[in-house]
């Protein structure tokens, strides 16, 4: 995949499993924009835990082309994770104590999703986005 593929918007549904807490989902829209380094996807959107009221819920990551593949940057410059797909495992991140591990999917391209596993002391959850572009208005 190249960095480019991303770019616009992104109708997006994320599910949240979670073992030792209440369940989630998460609808929106992720938006790949051109910034200076590569791409900022800022997603927006509906988030319902179970047992509470619908809220609001955005985020951003900077995502990047490099030598190596695309890679993902949290909002403040800080690496996260590389992004792996096809036939290539997944990836991890530490974030000390917990342990965040995906897999990307593009097989049905331009339908693409992700599938992490989160795990911690006081995590462990499975979660998944599914994503699909936006070809009209939103």
């Amino acid at each position: 995949m190249r960095l480019s593929d991303f770019e616009g918007r992104w109708r997006m549904s994320r599910t949240v499993r979670n073992t030792i807490g209440p369940d989630a989902t998460f609808e929106g829209l992720s938006v790949f924009a051109p910034d200076p380094g590569g791409l900022i996807l800022t997603e927006t959107g509906e988030m319902r835990i179970e047992g509470q009221g619908p809220m609001r819920a955005s985020r951003r990551y900077l995502w990047r082309e490099t030598a190596t593949g695309l890679e993902v940057f949290f909002e403040d410059g800080r690496f996260f994770h590389r992004v792996a797909g096809g036939d290539a495992p997944g990836t991890r991140h530490h974030c000390a104590p917990d342990i965040y591990e995906v897999a990307y999917d593009f097989s049905q391209w331009p339908l693409w999703s992700t599938a992490w596993r989160v795990t911690g002391p006081r995590k462990d959850y499975g979660m998944v986005a599914r994503y699909a572009p936006v070809t009209g208005p939103t």
